[in-house]
């Protein structure tokens, strides 16, 4: 008997997983709330790992296009100091494939490929453990019934609560994203600034971030340290209001740094969210989870790597086992997602911590540490 397999969530967790099975001949029901593929902006830029995000692409079949698309001299890493110092200038190897870049968008069309997605059901509830197997309730009132249902539907994941009770806390820094358009035509000086990949410039409890993506969009985020209800008396919808107030709280700062603010399109507010770095689950059958819904970190370049990796490992294990043998397969993938998810927790939690510190020599100390000499 075929298996009715569902992934919930059509981000790269659960179009990775789902690639991998129907590379292997098995269909799976992605089940997506938002009504089309581009009904919210994809996001910013991700750089692949050779060792995770890349290796699950080479599972999918997807490797070479991949190197196609992606922007390796997007790796390029410039910091500076709060007046404009340039400290750190990394620049890659014309032939280094370690992390190349790739837009969100570009990656999620990819992995879609020829996929089938459901687009526009949502899922309000998960119940496992019914006479028809596990029971997916949806926003309109239906319901489904599925021989396994893998959440890989983000933070605020609807398929966690049958597993555990464990919700995301607040990690005490919040990002505020804003964008800039055409760079090198419309702001040439800024193109410079930031250079091929990414240029960062920390402070003491705060940080700006600005990353190219392709076509001259650049993505620029602004984190600090704050209570959760910072913006109390500030309107998030008013666009110069936020402005104003961002520029206020990095005051001092060189103009030119400055100005990735004053010439940002609009601001959107993420407060940082993380689950348990060790967070498991009591293993329930017909029910997983994959990568943010299963172990949400900060977002320094791992979740995205891990959640793929995690969908195609996934995959393999279900499309090799035996007929009888699926909750196993199950079971022995949460176990190593579980040890490689928290040893990239407490890396990524660390590094959280000293890239948006008191002080900010410990940014410049993460780096050394990562780049190349």
């Amino acid at each position: 008997m075929r298996r009715r397999i569902a992934v919930v969530g059509s981000g790269p967790a659960g179009l990775t997983f789902a690639r991998v099975l129907h590379r292997y001949g098995h269909p799976v029901a992605i089940l997506e709330r938002d009504p089309a593929p581009d009904a919210r902006p994809p996001g910013g830029t991700l750089d692949l790992h050779r060792g995770l995000g890349q290796l699950a692409l080479d599972k999918a079949g997807l490797l070479t296009e991949f190197q196609t698309l992606s922007r390796p001299e997007g790796q390029a890493m410039r910091i500076l100091d709060t007046d404009g110092t340039v400290l750190r200038d990394w620049q890659p190897n014309p032939d280094e494939q370690a992390n190349p870049e790739i837009d969100r968008g570009q990656l999620r069309d990819l992995l879609l490929g020829s996929l089938d997605v459901q687009w526009g059901r949502s899922v309000t509830r998960v119940v496992p453990g019914t006479r028809d197997g596990v029971l997916v309730h949806f926003a309109d009132g239906r319901q489904e019934a599925f021989d396994l249902v893998v959440g890989a539907d983000g933070a605020w994941s609807r398929v966690r609560p049958a597993l555990t009770s464990v919700a995301p806390h607040y990690t005490g820094v919040t990002s505020i994203e804003t964008s800039l358009d055409d760079v090198d035509t419309g702001h040439p000086d800024l193109a410079r600034l930031i250079g091929d990949g990414s240029m960062a410039v920390y402070g003491v409890n705060r940080s700006l971030v600005a990353q190219r993506n392709s076509g001259g969009h650049v993505k620029v985020y602004a984190r600090f340290r704050a209570p959760l209800d910072w913006h109390t008396n500030l309107d998030l919808a008013d666009v110069e209001a936020v402005r104003t107030s961002l520029l206020a709280l990095f005051d001092g700062w060189a103009a030119p740094v400055l100005d990735l603010l004053r010439h940002g399109t609009a601001f959107v507010h993420r407060p940082l969210y993380v689950l348990p770095v060790d967070h498991t689950w009591t293993h329930v059958g017909g029910v997983t989870l994959l990568g943010d819904a299963a172990h949400l970190m900060p977002p320094l370049g791992a979740g995205a790597n891990l959640a793929m990796l995690e969908g195609a490992e996934l995959a393999e294990s279900i499309a090799t086992a035996g007929p009888g043998d699926l909750d196993d397969a199950v079971r022995a993938f949460e176990e190593q997602m579980w040890s490689r998810a928290a040893r990239w927790a407490k890396i990524t939690t660390a590094g959280l911590e000293r890239l948006v510190s008191p002080d900010p020599a410990e940014a410049l100390a993460v780096f050394d540490q990562v780049q190349p000499s």
